[in-house]
This record gives C-alpha cells, structure tokens and sequence, in this order.
C-alpha cells in the first residue's frame, strides 16, 4: 500500500525532537499514544536509538502505521496495539515514557480525563508524558489562528476544541503528575513535559 503522509508530521519532526531528545534521555520504553501515520514513529525512534519506541491508534490507522515501520525496518519500534480510549483496554505493562502528538483537542474531554489516568497508570515512578499541541492560556488563544482552528475543529464536531493549559495541568496533578516544562514550538503549539 502506499504510505500514509501528513506534511504536518514532516513540519513538526525536527523542533518536537529537539525537545524530547533531553527529556528522554533516560527513557528505555515509550508508549505513543494516536501514532496516525507512523511518521513521528519512525523519525524519533531512528533518532533515539536506545528507545523502544510503542506504536498504537484505533484498528483503521494499523496499515499506513505497519507501512511506514516495516519500510524503516528499526528494531526499536514495534507494530502498533489497538488503542481507542474510552473503547480499548491498556497495556498491561509499565513504560518510562508517553508521547501524544495533537489528541487532546481531537479527543472530548471526558476521554483527555481517561487518557491521564491510562497514562499515569503505566507509567513507572519519574516517568515522562510528552503532549504536543496548540494549548489555551488563562481562557485565551495564544494567536488568532489558533482561535480560527478551534472555531473549525468545533464545527466538525462539539466535544472538539483547544483546551486550557490550567485544566491539563490540574488533571495531571490528579494523577500524581507535574508540568516539568512547557516549551513554545512553531505554528503556536506547544511541548508540555509533564513528570510522575
């Protein structure tokens, strides 16, 4: 099958893995939660060699996510789970790491809720959860284009939206979770580094 391929990804790439290189340093297993394509997969875990790097997403993105790992052929990515929050169950495993890329204003709240409590239960003590994505501030958009996509992903469906950086970081702190950075990236999204 031909890949699967999002110019968003290949933008994205460089500057999200300038700020996850340090913050996994010490990381040996990753979950990525919504791997989509398969492109961030492929790139980061080519980069972090000594990451195994766990694909997953719902049943219908396995193909273009199985096109693009077995063209690369590393031996630290492995073929995704199935993973549909609110739907699927979680791995019954430990990871040092999560990495979510442009889900939480895809996912309705309720799931963004059930996604912080899927993480934090697998996750190892001082283990990192990496959200990348455009985020709110106090009730505010950070640029108009960020208020001109909210008003678009609300129109497709009303349980979409940007959320607010207070509310994820009050959520995390349920889950026994910290903001350990919060990192301005291109196009007005942001890398949260949030630690257990």
């Amino acid at each position: 099958m031909n890949k699967p391929y999002s110019l968003a990804c290949e933008r994205n790439s460089a500057p999200i893995l300038q700020v996850i290189t340090p913050a996994l340093a010490d990381c040996k297993s990753l979950l990525e939660i919504g791997s989509g394509t398969g492109q961030h997969a492929v790139t980061f875990a080519r980069q972090l060699p000594h990451l195994q790097w766990q694909t997953s997403d719902r049943p219908e993105y396995h193909p273009g996510i199985l096109a693009w790992l077995e063209e690369a052929a590393l031996p630290n990515v492995l073929p995704p789970l199935e993973l549909n929050i609110g739907k699927s169950s979680w791995p019954e495993r430990q990871f040092d790491a999560v990495f979510t890329a442009n889900t939480c204003h895809i996912m309705a709240w309720e799931e963004v809720e059930l996604m912080f409590a899927g993480v934090a239960s697998l996750l190892a003590n001082d283990g990192r959860f990496c959200i990348y994505g455009p985020f709110n501030y106090a009730g505010q958009f950070t640029s108009a284009s960020n208020q001109q996509f909210d008003a678009s992903l609300k129109h497709q469906a009303a349980h979409m939206g940007i959320r607010d950086i207070e509310k994820v970081v009050e959520l995390a702190a349920q889950h026994g979770m910290r903001l350990s950075d919060d990192v301005a990236m291109p196009a007005n999204n942001r890398l949260l580094v949030l630690v257990k």
